[in-house]
């Protein structure tokens, strides 16, 4: 509504300028024919003299009257202007924004260890959040640490559009987040204590006090209440979480191994988020120059490995399977051509 009153207000001072313009056009114009008019005189010195007076006079009051008219309506604009900033209920200014993916909050910034972290341009890191080494926030992600801290430790991953939130008006509970720890995609961790070596699933939410020990796995969809302590070593699942089962040494060692593969794939996304179109451009060219040439039969890439290679000798149809080592094949081509002659 307000973006539509600024656009009318705009509209309206548009008109107005152009309401000056053509004031000024219309008394240029009269000037001009003053000025034709007189060419046509007889060429008397008195006449000559007389008209170029009035022609004066007459120009000097139209650029007089111009000048006065569009000083007053651009007068008439600003004040609309200034009675339409008055009449907004709520103030609205548009700016342009390139990133969000880091924002300061009461001039605490967040703080992101090192080079080798991956943030996902569609990611947001807000206010006092300390993220450690190797650890990665991915897309549509948010850690908002507006009202009280959060800190991540490192080899820890964010998933996919997980909220990390604190708590300050209920209780003051900052949000602490271990070493290897994978917080699945859509997780809710708001004001509470994740140890390290920890999954916590998909869409599961650990609320405010909570506590989750090291070497401990929180099933997808659960819901650990506020206050609540996970001991370590243990499955927990459900709504309220509850324990299932004591995890087993495969379970354990498969947290680390978790942590490791999504950090290997941060990695990757890291090199391809930090190209530039020019890149893109080149990538996207020269693959479709291998795709061309492949289609065409007329190029040969070595990296391709031949579907029908046996143990790196070869294809067996061309290779192994020839008239001297398999004499039946020879008398099958025979065959096929007596047919086909017939």
């Amino acid at each position: 509504r307000h973006r539509r009153r600024r656009r009318r207000h705009h509209r309206l001072l548009t008109v107005v300028l152009g309401v000056c313009v053509i004031v000024r056009a219309l008394h240029s114009n009269s000037a001009k024919t003053l000025v034709d008019k007189q060419c046509h005189l007889p060429h008397s010195l008195a006449i000559q003299d007389h008209q170029s007076t009035k022609t004066k006079t007459m120009t000097s009051i139209g650029s007089r009257v111009a000048v006065a008219a569009s000083g007053a309506l651009r007068k008439v604009g600003a004040a609309m202007e200034n009675f339409g900033k008055q009449i907004e209920v709520t103030k609205y200014t548009e700016r342009l924004v390139p990133s969000t993916r880091f924002v300061s909050v009461d001039g605490i910034a967040p703080i992101v260890s090192g080079s080798n972290n991956f943030v996902a341009p569609s990611a947001s890191v807000i206010g006092n959040v300390s993220i450690g080494d190797h650890s990665s926030v991915w897309y549509g992600a948010t850690v908002r640490g507006d009202v009280n801290k959060i800190t991540v430790g490192s080899k820890t991953n964010i998933g996919d559009r997980a909220v990390v939130h604190v708590a300050k008006i209920q209780g003051d509970h900052p949000t602490f987040i271990g070493d290897n720890v994978s917080v699945g995609a859509g997780a809710v961790i708001h004001a509470c204590t994740i140890k390290d070596f920890v999954i916590v699933g998909e869409s599961a939410q650990v609320l405010d006090g909570a506590t989750i020990e090291s070497n401990t796995i929180i099933a997808p969809g659960s819901l650990v209440t506020a206050g609540t302590t996970v001991p370590s070593g243990e499955l927990w699942s459900g709504a309220p979480a509850k324990k299932e089962r004591a995890l087993t040494t495969e379970e354990i060692a498969s947290i680390a191994e978790a942590a490791h593969d999504t950090l290997e794939l941060a990695y990757l996304h890291s090199i391809e988020n930090a190209k530039d179109y020019k890149q893109l451009i080149e990538e996207a060219e020269d693959r479709l120059d291998r795709q061309l040439r492949k289609e065409g039969g007329a190029w040969f890439d070595p990296n391709d490995p031949d579907p029908e290679d046996v143990l790196g000798q070869g294809a067996p149809g061309r290779i192994f399977n020839s008239t001297l080592t398999n004499p039946e094949e020879g008398l099958k081509m025979r065959m096929e051509r007596e047919k086909a002659s017939n």
